[in-house]
């Protein structure tokens, strides 16, 4: 056997090897499955898992943006008309928010935890100055002292309205953006508080929220079930609520937000539970996208989660009491916000009915500043990005008894609106690019065997044809007679002597005596 012989044999064994094994291996998907059963166990809120440290310290940075609705028109509202709104902000804050307290329960399977949230002016990303731009807005406490009443006598509300007045408060009030977010000493909650010490005479939309947490947690760390990693087992001791009205809107799903399940899909829904709203609600896949090259995919709520529950029969246990319900892109939150009559919606009223936007003048919903997003890198479940967008509106009608009321027509009135950002940072993008590498070469490495014993293949097409050429040439030119001179007679071999070398490859040759 010659040594091209053997090239061609041991081309071939190599070959059929790496064809086989890698396609088994495709078949089998022994690498991906290895790689997914290592994400499962390596992607837990344990001490010794590597997201550990970055769930209780998150390097990205949160930025939380505050809009406020100035109201022009204050008169013409309160004649009967439509109240003019003038959007001014954003007044940018960075949000730290680490994990303190942190315990393991139950054999490492759950974990406490709080989340206090600090908050500090970033003037750089801001449109001015807060504790010098007034802005005029709803007197939220007077609302809520005036629907506290509405179910005592017309005597009692008349009375007090008679009181209000003597101390000149209005149903609009000017005051700073500070003020208004952070706190101030209202006159009437001042008098209420001389008599009810519990109530607060301090009003602000974030009053007592600056270093305060919104519950005690208790998570599944995903030790036992992957699918569990990061969501919520209590909140201040409850697995539900029971401010709704029916068991389902009651339940707690989901995580807070800030952690997912590895190996998300495209299909599946992902719930969240918003201490601030009281409920949970769910985000479905809308595209993909990429952020600082990495892929990802994005989840929004659809515009089922706010529907109107003659659209959405699931979302009717929202209704308090049963069958009182508002309108779709609303929610009514009093219920475990005690005080005013808060509504809650998207920013400008993006995906609600149009009556809420054409009840006053000055909004313009759209997609791209008023959706709440995730973006999720699918792998390993970490938020890629993310866009936390809500409004805070507040029911105001006339109320009997108080003359200032008297011509409002009932409007989910506009207060403000926040916007709630967080990218990963550059150092956290590089180590998830390389991460992801890392798994995309282990996973498709049964491509890679089968791509290199297709090269083989062809190399072997190409060998084995070239050296059939090859043998083809060799029987083909073994015999050719190369004599040029034409045929002779045929001579008796007494007269003509005995050539040598006549049909062979060179010049015919008398042959030699010996």
């Amino acid at each position: 056997m010659t040594r091209r012989s053997c090239a061609i044999y041991a081309t071939g064994i190599v070959c059929a090897h790496l064809l086989i094994v890698g396609i088994a291996l495709v078949v089998a998907q022994v690498f991906q499955t290895m790689i997914h059963s290592r994400l499962k166990k390596e992607i837990t809120l344990t001490e010794k898992s590597q997201v550990f440290e970055s769930w209780k310290n998150p390097p990205p940075p949160v930025y939380m943006e505050y809009y406020f609705f100035n109201v022009t028109n204050p008169e013409v509202f309160l004649a009967g008309g439509k109240a003019a709104l003038q959007q001014i902000g954003p007044y940018t804050y960075r949000e730290y928010r680490p994990r303190e307290n942190v315990t393991f329960l139950e054999n490492g399977t759950k974990l406490y935890a709080l989340n206090p949230k600090t908050f500090v002016f970033v003037p750089e990303k801001s449109a001015g100055n807060p504790e010098v731009d007034l802005i005029r807005t709803v007197n939220i406490p007077f609302v809520a002292i005036m629907s506290e009443l509405n179910s005592y006598s017309f005597f009692l509300r008349t009375l007090v309205s008679m009181y209000v007045n003597s101390l000149g408060v209005d149903v609009f009030m000017t005051r700073t953006v500070h003020e208004v977010l952070w706190g101030f000493k209202d006159p009437l909650l001042t008098k209420v508080h001389s008599m009810k010490p519990e109530v607060d005479e301090y009003f602000g939309l974030m009053w007592k929220k600056n270093g305060t947490h919104e519950g005690e947690f208790v998570f599944h760390t995903g030790e036992e079930n992957y699918l569990d990693y990061g969501k919520i087992d209590t909140w201040n001791g409850l697995r539900e609520m029971s401010w709704w009205s029916s068991n389902q809107s009651n339940m707690i799903n989901g995580t807070d937000g800030a952690v997912f399940h590895p190996l998300i899909n495209r299909n599946e829904l992902l719930y969240i539970f918003a201490a601030d709203l009281c409920r949970s609600i769910h985000l479905g896949y809308v595209e993909d996208v990429e952020v600082k090259g990495i892929q990802a995919y994005r989840f929004a709520p659809p515009s089922d989660v706010l529907m109107n529950p003659k659209d959405n029969p699931t979302n009717a246990g929202f209704c308090v009491p049963a069958g009182d319900c508002l309108g779709t892109g609303v929610l009514k939150v009093s219920v475990c916000r005690e005080g005013a009559p808060i509504v809650v919606s998207f920013p400008h009223f993006y995906q609600a009915d149009p009556k809420y936007i054409n009840a006053v003048e000055g909004l313009n919903p759209n997609k791209e500043e008023h959706e709440t997003y995730l973006d999720l890198q699918p792998t390993t479940g970490v938020p890629i990005r993310a866009c936390k967008r809500a409004q805070l509106n507040i029911i105001l009608k006339r109320i009997q008894g108080f003359p200032k009321t008297k011509f409002i027509n009932e409007t989910i009135f506009p207060i403000m609106f926040v916007n709630e950002t967080a990218t990963i940072d550059d150092n956290s993008a590089s180590q998830m690019r390389t991460l992801l590498l890392i798994v995309t070469l282990v996973s498709n490495f049964p491509l890679l065997i089968v791509g290199m014993g297709i090269i083989l293949l062809l190399v072997l097409v190409v060998l084995f044809c070239r050296n059939r050429q090859k043998k083809t040439v060799k029987d083909d030119t073994a015999y050719i007679q190369v004599s040029d001179k034409p045929d002779e007679p045929s001579e008796t071999p007494a007269t003509q002597p005995m050539r040598n070398g006549s049909y062979i490859a060179m010049s015919p040759v008398e042959a030699q005596k010996c």
